[in-house]
């Protein structure tokens, strides 16, 4: 997750503004919302002093804002905690050891996340059943979606497409 979404999402999680946001954080009042907009888009990449302000006002680390650095074990958390945020990821219990489960209660997040991990899952077993090789299951994991059949993922005709599509078929239906 980028930084804009994780500042727009504490910033929700908070209750206030662009405009209230970036007043707090020192832009002047006519161009603190637009400054704000800009940073949650991505179209503008906080400072490290903006980035330590905005993580003192929402009362969280500068690792919950910026992109998570995986290769730490801080970073790796960070990306724990945003997925569970955005995800459903939650942590548990089971037979005394730690497990990571999906939140049933969000919907089409989960059964996306359920499809997702499921196919992982699949060649995990194949992997360790000797169905295939290490690096057939480096190949699909490197390459995902690419090389999953367990799920269709399908191409989005773009805007010119689908409105050339929708007016050819008007005429069709007039003619007929």
């Amino acid at each position: 997750m980028a930084i804009g979404e994780r500042i727009r999402f504490f910033r929700n999680k908070k209750g206030v503004t662009q405009k209230y946001l970036g007043q707090v954080v020192g832009f002047p009042e006519r161009s603190a919302d637009v400054r704000m907009a800009q940073y949650e888009t991505g179209s503008r990449t906080p400072k490290a002093d903006l980035t330590r302000a905005l993580a003192d006002f929402f009362e969280v680390s500068t690792d919950a804002l910026t992109v998570p650095d995986i290769d730490s074990d801080i970073g790796l958390m960070h990306t724990l905690f945003a997925l569970e945020d955005i995800r459903g990821l939650t942590i548990g219990e089971i037979d005394g050891e730690i497990c990571l489960r999906l939140d049933k209660s969000k919907g089409r997040t989960y059964i996306d996340m359920l499809e997702m991990l499921s196919a992982w899952a699949e060649q995990a077993k194949k992997l360790e059943a000797g169905e295939i090789t290490r690096e057939d299951y480096d190949r699909w994991r490197y390459n995902y979606p690419k090389y999953d059949t367990t799920r269709k993922w399908v191409k989005v005709p773009s805007k010119e497409l689908s409105d050339f599509l929708v007016e050819a078929f008007k005429d069709r239906l007039k003619d007929e």
